[in-house]
């Protein structure tokens, strides 16, 4: 069967997610704030949730329609095919939003979501009450500016949840982010990548996730396994396919924290994510940083300052990385900050920055780049989504 299908994402990652989309083959892409739309089968639906790595979910989109009433509302979701998608026992979980709209009360508008889908059953089914005691169907009401949109969750848990992350640091940053942030710069495997903040080490991880080609949710389980319009083996093949896939690069990555506990915490993760023979976790004060290479690059997450006591010392760490950048002019460094005036404590002005949210804290990706790296060989991360 067909599908409108949506893969969400954080604000301004919509870009990246629609390559990984068209490497992954899918065409005709309609971006939006928040989300990318495609079409697809069941198989796709599996492709999506298996091998995406920036979005956050995978939904169904079910209806798109306008309402400024409860009755536009009710008759716009009865009209829906529900009985095609869920079974007689489906568990039907409505959750809302609304933004900008007349119908403002969001537990009015999933209450009569619900009661309008379970009336579009009834009327299918022949049946006046539901068990739902069967597999989790999550229904989502979203109204802007008056348009309804209903989808149905695919993923279950968020697609940032790998599996191989059971404990991080105090400010964790998100799986997805953190594979964007790889996905954006231009790392080559053939060059040194260093993140001298890598707490959990998440940055490194997905890097070499990506170099190694494991897709990011081949060791995970997704809601729609359970449905039973959901052939049984498609989740198999798809995922058997990801790992017939993955390389065995020759690549090392290095990561510092002045924690030892949190770096035996990055260690496990690396571990439970297939990758720790290709990361060098060091205790070690960003303060003694050093290499030897002419090349190189750094994708990191460092300290904000958003702590009024912090700021002094963070602005004075961020003086101490734009020394490193006068020291080793050859580098590439790709730092993510909430940090207002980072580029004045820094010293230079980056080549790119972009708008992004950790979580909901604003943040803006600073990039400084050489343009002799291009030249030199070497497979960029950004290659690594068509192999």
């Amino acid at each position: 069967m067909e599908y409108n299908l949506i893969a969400t994402t954080t604000f301004g990652l919509e870009g990246i997610t629609a390559k990984e989309l068209k490497a992954l083959g899918y065409e005709d892409l309609k971006l939006e704030n928040g989300r990318v739309e495609f079409i697809g089968d069941e198989m796709d639906i599996a492709i999506a949730n298996v091998h995406l790595r920036t979005a956050d979910r995978v939904l169904i989109k079910m209806a798109e329609f306008e309402a400024r009433s409860f009755e536009e509302l009710f008759q716009g979701t009865k009209k829906v095919n529900w009985a095609g998608l869920i079974p007689k026992n489906g568990i039907m979980h409505v959750n809302g939003k609304s933004v900008k709209s007349t119908l403002h009360s969001v537990p009015d508008c999933q209450s009569i979501v619900k009661k309008a889908i379970v009336t579009s059953m009834s009327d299918s089914y022949g049946i006046e009450k539901f068990s739902e005691n069967g597999p989790l169907y999550k229904i989502e009401v979203g109204i802007l500016k008056d348009k309804v949109t209903l989808t149905v969750d695919t993923s279950g848990a968020g697609l940032h949840k790998r599996g191989y992350r059971e404990h991080a640091g105090a400010a964790p940053l998100k799986e997805t982010l953190a594979a964007a942030m790889v996905l954006l710069s231009r790392w080559k495997d053939s060059y040194e990548l260093i993140d001298p903040f890598c707490g959990s080490g998440t940055i490194l991880i997905e890097a070499a996730m990506i170099m190694q080609n494991i897709a990011p949710g081949v060791n995970r389980d997704f809601v729609s396994e359970t449905w039973p319009n959901m052939p049984e083996e498609i989740f198999d093949q798809v995922k058997a396919g990801a790992r017939r896939s993955e390389k065995k690069k020759d690549i090392k990555l290095i990561g510092y924290d002045i924690d030892f506990r949190v770096l035996k915490v990055a260690k496990d993760n690396a571990l439970k994510a297939g990758v720790l023979d290709y990361i060098e976790f060091q205790e070690r004060d960003f303060k003694d940083f050093s290499t030897r290479h002419k090349y190189g690059f750094m994708i990191t997450n460092p300290p904000y300052g958003e702590r009024l006591s912090d700021e002094r010392e963070v602005a004075r760490l961020y003086r101490i990385f734009g020394n490193y950048k006068k020291q080793y002019k050859d580098w590439e460094y790709n730092i993510l900050t909430s940090f207002e005036n980072f580029e004045k404590k820094f010293g230079e002005k980056s080549t790119k920055n972009r708008k992004l949210y950790n979580g909901r804290l604003l943040c803006y990706y600073y990039q400084f780049m050489d343009n002799k790296l291009i030249k030199n060989q070497g497979d960029t991360v950004a290659q690594c989504l068509i192999d």
